[in-house]
């Protein structure tokens, strides 16, 4: 063996150890990345558990009580106009959230999960944007105009709210 060859089983070793540094540098970081990853995974669940059931009800609970009863006491003309108008672009909005939601829930499942998978991060800005812009539509437009409506007639706003009170109330089953 010459100099160099009998130097090259420790620079193998050197080289290894190279390796090594850079590994437990890389594993030296996962501790602040299981944070993230955790709460990652928590947000995804929440998320889930919240809009799975809740951003159907609540959908539905706008479109057969809330709208239905602001078309109604809405006075004929301008007004009935303005609720329809915004009644059905409201409408719309929920199908397309919906849809959005629906495309999206799949990939938080498996962040629920800890799996991995390629989450459309896109289509999640989206749906955060998009799902601001409708409810700022309905806090600012709508809820005003709603409380306007029905708070002409005290029965009205009365009978929305005991709609929207039976909705909530658990159903038993009647013993025979």
């Amino acid at each position: 063996m010459t100099t160099t060859d009998t130097q090259a089983p420790i620079s193998h070793f050197s080289n290894c150890h190279l390796g090594i540094f850079a590994q437990l540098a890389r594993m030296g970081d996962l501790p602040a990345l299981l944070g993230p990853a955790a709460q990652a995974k928590k947000i995804a669940e929440e998320s889930r558990a919240f809009f799975s059931q809740g951003l159907y009800s609540h959908h539905s609970e706008e479109e057969e009580d809330l709208f239905p009863a602001v078309r109604q006491s809405a006075n004929a003309g301008e007004e009935r106009l303005r609720v329809n108008e915004l009644v059905e672009r409201l409408t719309q909005d929920h199908r397309a959230l919906e849809k959005l939601w629906e495309s999206l829930e799949p990939g938080l499942r498996k962040v629920a999960k800890g799996q991995d998978t390629t989450l459309d991060v896109l289509a999640l800005q989206s749906l955060v944007k998009r799902y601001q812009a409708h409810a700022q539509v309905e806090e600012q437009e709508f809820l005003p105009l709603a409380q306007t409506i029905l708070g002409r007639n005290n029965n009205h706003m009365a009978a929305l709210g005991l709609t929207l009170h039976m909705r909530h109330v658990p159903h038993f089953v009647a013993h025979i």
